[in-house]
């Protein structure tokens, strides 16, 4: 393999390969191609398993050996030169299907690596781990972890994370990301509130006076930006009554009668199909929020990720219907 990336080294300008190549050109490939679709040194590394210090001084070994600058560095990581893009246009296809040959050689004298999947907690029991459960029976191995967006992305930046769920879009030219679905949100509480507040909207609004309000945190930022798309004003008349750690705990509270709160459809499906919850209002452009899926960077070939990621494209299709929750 080595011998037949060797001629990909040189440039359409200079395409007589250089001479001193030995074996470590291979790895110094796998350096390169990493840095290039991770967009920094640092992100680089641990998916490498090296330190950053070695992945520096191995691209600067592969720029000695080119003839040729293949970074140039900026304020939030490197953008790579005309010459690196050529480079990796013409390695990629050779050194993923190396990767894939070694992961079948893995996977054939024992387990193959586990997938690194990442998400908001609210979605992990409702819709993580239903949609990927079918995957581990079948001897797929996944490692799930919870957390915020902003730190989930740049996990997966820094090789932590194959795949993560996000709540917003993120940058980066080397990510692959897909929108997986659009999450409603819906203003509900318990039936033995719905009965004593009034359907018209406008009378709605001031009735919640005498609801508690149930949410994650002081500032609920959920709740204000449903106020401020449908009821057109700033935030809820009266703040939390009860603040909770997640909104699967805000779901529980609302249940069992707590007060009123503002829910993705999605964890709160199954109550809504039981009664258990009442949808306070019906309007005709409530809050959006899209979901994307983001594969990590070199996570190109790896079969249990691919399987992984399309089980839960799939799975994203059904994501308006009820399914089994923890909260009873």
């Amino acid at each position: 393999m080595t011998e037949l990336l060797r001629p990909a080294l040189a440039s359409p300008e200079d395409p007589a390969p250089r001479a001193g190549a030995g074996t470590a050109d291979l790895n110094l490939l796998r350096t390169f191609l990493a840095v290039h679709r991770a967009g920094s040194f640092t992100a680089a590394a641990p998916a490498l398993g090296l330190s950053q210090p070695t992945v520096t001084t191995q691209i600067r070994a592969l720029e000695k050996h080119t003839g040729h600058q293949l970074f140039e560095r900026r304020p939030r990581g490197v953008v790579p030169t005309a010459y690196a893009q050529g480079l990796a246009a013409r390695v990629a296809g050779a050194l993923d299907t190396l990767a894939a040959i070694d992961d079948g050689a893995c996977a054939a004298g024992g387990r193959a690596a586990p997938v690194r999947l990442a998400g908001p907690s609210e979605l992990l029991c409702t819709r993580l781990l239903p949609a990927i459960a079918p995957l581990v029976a079948e001897g797929v191995q996944v490692r799930l972890t919870q957390g915020a967006t902003d730190d989930l992305l740049e996990e997966l930046r820094e090789g932590r994370h194959d795949l993560v769920i996000t709540t917003r879009r993120p940058r980066g030219r080397a990510l692959e990301v897909f929108s997986l679905a659009d999450e409603e949100h819906l203003l509900v509480a318990a039936p033995t509130w719905a009965k004593r507040l009034p359907p018209e909207q406008d009378r709605l609004c001031e009735a919640l006076r005498e609801v508690p309000l149930v949410g994650c945190t002081e500032d609920m930022p959920i709740v204000r930006r449903y106020w401020r798309t449908v009821f057109g004003r700033q935030q809820p008349p009266i703040g939390p009554a009860l603040t909770v750690p997640s909104l699967h705990d805000v779901t529980a509270a609302v249940v069992r009668g707590a007060g009123y709160s503002v829910l993705p459809r999605t964890l709160c499906a199954e109550h809504l199909a039981t009664g258990r919850l009442v949808p306070l209002d019906d309007p005709c452009d409530g809050p959006l929020n899209t979901l994307f899926l983001v594969r990590r960077p070199g996570a190109v070939t790896a079969a249990d990720v691919l399987r992984v990621r399309d089980a839960l494209r799939a799975d994203a299709a059904c994501w308006d219907e009820p399914r089994s929750s923890t909260v009873r």
